[in-house]
């Protein structure tokens, strides 16, 4: 059902870019094609939780034809990486979502930042949204590094070919049908969308939340709970999320289908209080407000690029 309505908007959304033909209207197309792509992201990452179907097999093939030839990313690289997360959630070293990139996520490796990158990580919370508009062709590229490189990929040319054949005829019929800066703009509109429509879903599931050691010994359960953060919120809620509001259960039963999520909330919810296990929840903005003061205090550890060590003994914070 839910790939049936997404495939009836994606089909809109290229009627409404057809009809409307050369217009800066088109911009709008742009930003409703990323937000119908990031909805297949969703759908393609409950398929890699055998969540859709119960043949494992057709569960694969159906994130690969979703992730590669809709979304353009790579399944095998979602995969692993995703696995590797879902594994150790916050542990350092284990947890891949953690990993220093542009932004900084571990108070001990900003410390280790150049004084040019410095600048930024020490207010990089403010940063963080606006680069993430900068996510969509990232993941893009990561994609296309992945299947062209020499590490291991399962069904290397399936995907290879499904990447290429999918992002070549995008950019050829968008330059077809628009002019060259319209086509370029349309382009980094609908890149820009998914971009932070994927990272503003992912994100405040565990940004903000305790790290843990990369040699913890903690128990599954603690070491999902304790590092995930639900997000409030109605069927609305679940919708724009793709299930991931419901980031704990997620965690505990990763194969568990969207709608029973909600269920499966309340139980825990109610373990973890008579168990003494802190369960996180909060809405929406508080979250990307939590996110974004995590990381400035994780960039205060960052050196200051104008420190004179002359006065730097004398400072008070």
């Amino acid at each position: 059902m839910v790939f049936g309505i997404l495939l009836a908007a994606l089909g809109g959304a290229v009627t409404g870019f057809i009809l409307l033909g050369d217009t800066w209207y088109q911009l709008l197309m742009a930003g409703a094609l990323g937000i119908i792509l990031t909805q297949f992201a969703f759908l393609a990452h409950e398929a890699s939780h055998r969540q859709v179907f119960e043949s494992g097999k057709a569960n694969d093939t159906a994130g690969r034809i979703l992730a590669n030839a809709f979304v353009g990313i790579s399944y095998s690289w979602w995969m692993t990486k995703h696995s590797r997360h879902h594994a150790n959630p916050n542990v350092v070293g284990k947890d891949p979502d953690i990993d220093n990139d542009f932004i900084v996520f571990q108070p001990a490796e900003a410390a280790k930042v150049g004084r040019l990158q410095a600048v930024v990580t020490r207010k990089q919370g403010w940063f963080f949204f606006p680069l993430l508009m900068l996510e969509g062709i990232n993941l893009h590229i990561h994609g296309l590094r992945t299947v062209m490189g020499r590490g291991k990929v399962d069904k290397r040319w399936v995907e290879v070919s499904m990447l290429v054949t999918r992002l070549a005829a995008y950019v050829a019929v968008i330059f077809y049908f628009l002019p060259l800066g319209m086509a370029f703009a349309f382009i980094g509109v609908q890149l820009a969308v998914f971009g932070v429509y994927m990272g503003a879903s992912f994100a405040p599931n565990h940004k903000g939340m305790p790290q843990l050691p990369h040699d913890s010994k903690v128990d599954f359960l603690r070491r999902q709970v304790l590092t995930s953060r639900n997000i409030r919120g109605d069927w609305r809620m679940l919708t724009f999320m793709g299930g991931l509001n419901y980031q704990i259960e997620h965690h505990l039963f990763p194969n568990m289908p969207r709608p029973h999520l909600a269920k499966a909330g309340e139980i825990v919810r109610e373990y973890c209080r008579d168990h003494n296990i802190l369960y996180t929840e909060t809405g929406l903005v508080q979250s990307y407000a939590i996110v974004v003061d995590y990381l400035n205090r994780v960039g205060l550890a960052a050196r200051d690029p104008f420190d004179c060590p002359m006065t730097a003994r004398f400072r008070t914070h």
